[in-house]
């Protein structure tokens, strides 16, 4: 048995409309930068969170190991993006991560608790305004 035209047809049609369900690389590329932006933020806010007294150096050294991670997968991703995005998080990824070494490179050079403390406070505001001047600025929407 033939199969009818009509058959074939819609088969073709069905196969197509599937194949263009997929992300386009470009879509994955928002889709990574966004998440990596949204984890960023989320690790900022724990850091803020953190008191001399609570804050530990593993939990430190995670959040900061997280946002590093994230910083390579958006500098990853940054390829596909359009050109607008691309600038974009180009110039927040360049923003961002000049200002994070500039704190980290801050932090530890004091002898007492109460310096320390003050560090901490400075350097997780500083962390979370270099964030709102970068990475909040793009949109994810």
């Amino acid at each position: 048995m033939r199969p009818s035209i009509a058959l074939v047809l819609l088969s073709v049609v069905a196969a197509l409309a599937v194949g263009a369900c997929g992300e386009s690389k470009e879509d994955k590329a928002k889709n990574t930068v966004c998440s990596a932006r949204a984890d960023i933020s989320k690790q900022v806010d724990q850091l803020k969170s953190l008191t001399i007294s609570t804050a530990t150096a593993d939990d430190v050294q995670q959040s900061v190991k997280a946002i590093t991670s994230n910083l390579s997968k958006i500098k990853d991703a940054q390829g596909d993006l359009s050109d607008d995005r691309r600038q974009q998080v180009e110039a927040a990824t360049k923003t961002f991560t000049s200002q994070v070494q500039s704190i980290l490179g801050s932090l530890g050079k004091t002898t007492s608790l109460s310096d320390a403390k003050s560090q901490l406070t400075a350097a997780t505001q500083e962390l979370a305004t270099a964030y709102q001047q970068s990475f909040a600025r793009i949109d994810c929407s």
